[in-house]
């Protein structure tokens, strides 16, 4: 995670050393991005970036990207990940910066549970919290679109939809995860049958093969 900011001082720094460019032929990053947002070496199309989507979009995000963003709901450190270089950098030991308990591999539905007062309680001194619960509401439903399909997300995303606590780009985003899990509801059907079908087509096949040296 890179945090930029900048001072504005009248004492004489020294100037810092460019950083040598390491990437080489290396492209990890660009073929990694869930949603293609590195467009070329060096060049980033803010558009389609996760952390962009996530983070720093106030209204709906586009269906297209949707799919593509998997359970992220705060951002994307995928290219930062695969980095090469990156792997080298030592962690810190700014205990800010490391996972809270609470948000350390957390299961989407309680997070999708949270009122706005536990929201801003459990995400105090964080960055989470600037995004606001309605936004966070917005991302999970994205991620709740995108889980296997279950009968226990259709039955919370039709909850929050009538709660007080959302506006109409985030039941947007319900609707839109709603139609997502009971599509791929019935795509897990239809499987279920079609697997019935050809097992018993095959004992069919057993027993009719069987039958005239029994008969």
């Amino acid at each position: 995670m890179v945090f930029l900011g900048e001072l504005l001082i009248n004492l004489p720094l020294p100037v810092d050393i460019p950083i040598q460019e390491g990437c080489n032929t290396c492209v990890a990053c660009i073929t990694s991005c869930p949603t293609g947002a590195i467009v070329a070496p060096y060049v980033v199309d803010g558009r389609r970036c996760i952390s962009y989507l996530t983070i720093e979009l106030q209204g709906a995000i586009p269906e297209e990207f949707r799919p593509l963003m998997g359970n992220r709901i705060y951002g994307c450190d995928d290219c930062q990940l695969v980095c090469p270089i990156n792997r080298q950098a030592p962690l810190t030991v700014e205990t800010d910066f490391h996972i809270r308990p609470k948000l350390k591999q957390p299961d989407l539905l309680n997070l999708f549970a949270w009122s706005e007062a536990e929201f801003l309680k459990q995400t105090e001194g964080s960055a989470i919290r600037r995004i606001g619960h309605k936004r966070w509401l917005r991302n999970i439903a994205v991620a709740l679109g995108n889980a296997p399909a279950s009968e226990t997300i259709i039955a919370a995303l039709h909850a929050r939809q009538d709660n007080g606590e959302v506006d109409e780009i985030v039941r947007e985003h319900i609707d839109w995860a709603l139609n997502a899990q009971q599509v791929r509801l019935a795509d897990n059907e239809l499987i279920v049958q079609q697997k019935a079908r050809r097992k018993t087509e095959r004992m069919v096949r057993i027993i009719e093969k069987g039958l005239p040296r029994d008969a």
